[in-house]
């Protein structure tokens, strides 16, 4: 795994991980991290990736990590980070994957560069707040719905929010729980990672996540993938069930009695699609 940095400007820089830099001929897949996490690729995923010929990218959303706060960054900042990523590694066209908020961030990396990316899965994704026909905080568990009420009241609000706010393990199923000991113990150590550097990335990512979207979903062109567990209590599979509707290229995968974090268990047959999709859709050229 090589790990660098990418300058921005003005002082501000962006962790970026390459997890095959010694083969820039595999089709790359831009990895979109959850919240609060970091990017680094998800190892449950690295032998399935390897097995299909994939060479995952991915970077730390600003301020996580080792990338810089961006104040005021909104989901559209994905596609501005997913451009600057994929040319500083020399990658023209790329697939996009993410899971949970990062779900939100690959659907508006892929509607804002269009023919660039050759195809998206999003798991477990939120959809825009204030989306027409969803009721966006029913069936939340309460604690995410009360911190994303004080994102809408603002920054200093969400940041008092935070300040009492515990772990509330009722967000996760009984499943979830037991994915988060054994095969998805991963996400224990992203998580950690993410919040040794404090709130700010998480404080951020739910200001943006209560805020337009600068993009529509109707406007993602290459072939998507939306999965969601119908159990889910952080993000209610309603969110995916309005982002499938509303992108004319999007399959839907519901997940009978999966949760937020067991509905990642259907990954593995995600890439597949991706890569089938991705190659066909790039006419067979790798990368």
């Amino acid at each position: 795994m090589r790990e660098f940095d990418v300058a921005l400007g003005g002082g501000r820089r962006v962790r970026v991980y390459d997890a095959a830099p010694e083969d820039e001929g595999l089709l790359a897949v831009l990895w979109h991290h959850g919240t609060p996490n970091v990017g680094a690729p998800p190892e449950p995923l690295m032998d399935e990736a390897r097995r299909l010929g994939l060479r995952w990218v991915a970077y730390d959303r600003p301020g996580y990590g080792g990338s810089t706060p961006w104040p005021g960054r909104g989901l559209a900042s994905a596609a501005v980070l997913g451009e600057r990523v994929a040319d500083a590694l020399g990658i023209g066209r790329f697939a996009v994957m993410g899971h949970s908020g990062g779900g939100a961030h690959a659907l508006a990396c892929a509607a804002l560069l269009g023919e660039r990316v050759t195809a998206a899965v999003s798991v477990s994704a939120p959809a825009p707040y204030g989306a027409e026909g969803l009721d966006w905080f029913a069936g939340m568990y309460a604690s995410g719905a009360a911190g994303l009420r004080a994102a809408l009241r603002g920054r200093a609000e969400l940041e008092r929010h935070q300040a009492s706010a515990g772990y509330d393990p009722e967000m996760f199923t009984p499943e979830d729980h037991a994915a988060l000991e054994e095969d998805w113990s991963w996400f224990g150590e992203v998580v950690a990672a993410a919040l040794a550097g404090g709130s700010g990335g998480q404080i951020d990512d739910d200001l943006a996540y209560v805020a337009p979207w600068g993009c529509d979903p109707a406007e993602v062109t290459a072939p998507a993938l939306i999965l969601h567990g119908d159990q889910d209590r952080v993000i209610p599979s309603a969110h995916g069930r309005w982002l499938a509707g509303r992108c004319p290229s999007a399959e839907l995968r519901l997940l009978p009695g999966d949760g937020h974090i067991t509905a990642m268990r259907a990954a593995p047959a995600a890439l597949q699609w991706l890569a089938r999709i991705s190659r066909r859709t790039a006419g067979g050229e790798p990368g």
